[in-house]
């Protein structure tokens, strides 16, 4: 049970990828390539690559990586240029948070060139300030959960949400098996299939739009440790590269449901091991049907809106993949998370491994265990407690599935 007023998950241990030519996933890259990118323009990976998990260290006098002339680039560099020029209506850099923002980039290997720094420490400080403000509050007793700043700290918000938000909603639901909430079922009242060897580390999906593949094999790799005692850790690349003719858009986004469908339909899914991440969608796919992983035999819908139907899966299934909006996620660091009221459009895949109950604030609150694949520097060691039975929050149960064994 998580301890009264923070909750603590585990430590588990981030997953080592490697990306592009032997570098390895960044949580940080030179900002240069932000700005106005999304994950569906044709333009090189963010460098340098970054191990997750690990103290990325700055490389003195890197240049940036040079680029060819494109209509995508052009594009950014009139809107860098109008940022830029706008610099001198805003406020200069504090002073005092100097030696906090060296260390911060040095953390995160950040580098910029020339007036593009003053740009990125003006948006970094703002979200400092925000995220002080929000934990203020927090000790005030009016949040349940905390900020903290992390290699997302020099993103606009709207930067933030085309870089890593890559879940496209289905736009009708199509005939299939659902699961619905039974009446008779008693389900426990804590559930965390870690504890059960269930769940492969935290990963880190860095400047790819593939949420929705982490989600989906994290899935699978709970489906097949049932099935067969044995952890494996599954390519995403596998399914980011070959489910296109699906409709999944690669590092453009998908959705967990045809990520499935292809694992059926091709009859299994390869190992990390033998198909690495590379965090790019312009590949070819190279299954290779001789080091099979993974298979299923279909999936299940959770029964749209319903978290008790969700909760009764989680419970009797085991890790479930979900979708969320994620738009206020970005600074998430303890506690538990809530989107307020209204209706959301989720636009995140994460993968639901638990749930629970814990007293904060006087009152009991609910939760869902929430595995991401935004390193374990994010939220807690790369997982979100987020607000359970209270009126479907973030939209956690719209478009929830499993895989079939």
């Amino acid at each position: 049970m998580p301890p009264k007023g923070r909750l603590r998950p585990p430590k588990a241990p981030v997953k080592q990828q490697r990306g592009r030519s032997g570098a390895d996933p960044a949580d940080g890259t030179n900002s240069s390539l932000w700005l106005g990118r999304s994950v569906c323009l044709s333009l090189p990976p963010p460098s340098p690559l970054i191990q997750a998990g690990t103290a990325p260290r700055a490389q003195p006098g890197a240049l940036l990586t040079p680029l060819s002339p494109s209509p995508q680039l052009g594009a950014l560099a009139v809107t860098l240029g109008v940022l830029l020029a706008l610099l001198g209506c805003a406020a200069a850099p504090d002073p005092a948070l100097e030696e906090a923002w060296e260390e911060w980039k040095s953390l995160h290997a950040k580098e910029y060139p020339g007036e593009d720094e003053t740009f990125r420490r003006q948006i970094w400080e703002k979200n400092l300030h925000h995220i002080q403000q929000h934990n203020w509050e927090e000790a005030q007793g009016k949040h349940s959960y905390r900020l903290a700043m992390n290699h997302f700290g020099d993103l606009t918000n709207e930067e933030f949400k085309r870089l890593l938000n890559g879940f496209i909603p289905a736009q009708q639901e199509e005939p299939g098996r659902v699961f619905r909430a039974s009446e008779t079922l008693k389900t426990p009242v804590r559930v965390d299939w870690r504890a059960k060897g269930y769940v492969t580390p935290v990963k880190n999906q860095g400047f790819c739009g593939s949420c929705w593949a982490f989600s989906a094999t994290g899935a699978l790799e709970g489906l097949m440790f049932k099935r067969t005692g044995k952890l494996v850790v599954l390519s995403e690349q596998n399914l980011i590269d070959c489910t296109q003719k699906l409709g999944n858009r690669g590092c453009c986004g998908g959705h967990m449901e045809q990520a499935f469908q292809y694992v059926h339909d091709n009859g299994g899914l390869n190992s990390e091991r033998v198909y690495p991440y590379v965090g790019t969608d312009n590949s070819r796919c190279r299954y290779n049907p001789r080091d099979k992983a993974a298979n299923c035999s279909g999936f299940v819908r959770v029964a749209q809106g319903s978290e008790e139907a969700l909760a009764q899966a989680v419970a009797t299934v085991g890790p479930v993949s979900v979708s969320v909006d994620a738009s206020s996620f970005r600074f998430y660091k303890s506690g538990i998370f809530g989107c307020g009221s209204g209706s959301w459009r989720t636009n995140h895949a994460m993968l639901a491994v638990g749930y629970g109950t814990t007293r904060m604030g006087g009152h009991n609150l609910s939760y869902w265990i929430l595995k991401n694949s935004w390193t374990e520097r994010w939220g807690e060691q790369g997982y979100m407690f987020l607000l359970k039975d209270a009126g479907n929050q973030c939209g956690v149960a719209n478009q929830a599935s499993y895989p079939l064994p």
